[in-house]
C-alpha cells in the first residue's frame, strides 16, 4: 500500500511540472513576463532523539536472613559409636549457637559463630514416641530436671516443645535404646552443651540431610 501511494504522488508531481512548463512557454511566446515560483521548501525531517534500550534488572539471589552459614567443622579421627562425643571450642569465635540433629545418622552437632565445636552420637524417639522434625527454639533450661511424666532424671535438660521434647543427658547404651521423643546425649556432653546455649537458640532436627561447608541452614 505504501508503494502505491508513493508512485501516485510522483505521477501527480510530474503532471504539475509539465503544466507549469507549457504555461511558461505560452506566456513567453506572448511576450508576457514569466515568473516561475520556487518550489516550497521541504520541512526538515523531525529529529527523534534516540531512546535508550531497556535494560533488564539484574537478578539478585534473595538469601534468607534467618539462615545460619556453616563455616567450619571438627575433624574426627574415625567413625563414632554410641557413647562417643568430641568437643573442641578453642578455635571457634564467639557468635550465635546452632544445634543440628540428624536422626538418620544419629548425630548431634553444635556450632558457634558458624564453626562446629561439638559432636555426639545420640539416642532418640521411635515408634509411638517419635522425635519430631523441624526447627525449634530452646524455651527452658534446667540442669537438674526430673520428668514429671516418667519420674526419670533428665540432667542438663533443654526444652524444645511444649509437650516435653528436650535435649538432655542420657545413658547411651547402644542403637537399640530409644527415648520418649527426646534427644539423649552423653551426660558430660550435655553439660558442655548446656554451658554454651541460651534461651531462644535454635535447634534444627532433620533426617538424612547432610551439611556442607558454606551451606545455609534455615532456622526459621
Amino acid at each position: 500500500m505504501a508503494g502505491l501511494i508513493g508512485s501516485t504522488a510522483a505521477r501527480t508531481a510530474a503532471k504539475l511540472a509539465v503544466m507549469v512548463t507549457v504555461l511558461a512557454a505560452g506566456m513567453a511566446m506572448a511576450g508576457l513576463p514569466v515568473r516561475i515560483p520556487a518550489p516550497p521548501a521541504r520541512p526538515a525531517p523531525a529529529r527523534i532523539a534516540p531512546q535508550p534500550l531497556p535494560v533488564a534488572a539484574p537478578v539478585v539471589p534473595v538469601q534468607d536472613p534467618a539462615a545460619y552459614v556453616i563455616k567450619g567443622a571438627l575433624t574426627l579421627d574415625g567413625p563414632m559409636k554410641h557413647g562417643d562425643y568430641v568437643w573442641d571450642d578453642s578455635a571457634a569465635p564467639q557468635g550465635p549457637i546452632l544445634i543440628t540433629i540428624d536422626l538418620e545418622a544419629q548425630m548431634l552437632s553444635v556450632f558457634r559463630g558458624g564453626y562446629e565445636i561439638g559432636v555426639a552420637v545420640i539416642v532418640y524417639g521411635a515408634g509411638e514416641k517419635q522425635t519430631p522434625l523441624g526447627s525449634f527454639a530452646i524455651t527452658q533450661k534446667d540442669a537438674d530436671h526430673v520428668s514429671n511424666l516418667y519420674d526419670a532424671p533428665m540432667p542438663y535438660m533443654q526444652r524444645l516443645t511444649d509437650d516435653g521434647i528436650s535435649i538432655h543427658g542420657s545413658p547411651i547404651i547402644g542403637p537399640d535404646r530409644a527415648t520418649h521423643g527426646c534427644i539423649g546425649v552423653p551426660t558430660p556432653f550435655a553439660k558442655l552443651l548446656f554451658g554454651q546455649t541460651h534461651l531462644g537458640d535454635r535447634v534444627v532436627i532433620t533426617s538424612g540431610e547432610v551439611l556442607q561447608l558454606g551451606g545455609r541452614v534455615p532456622t526459621a
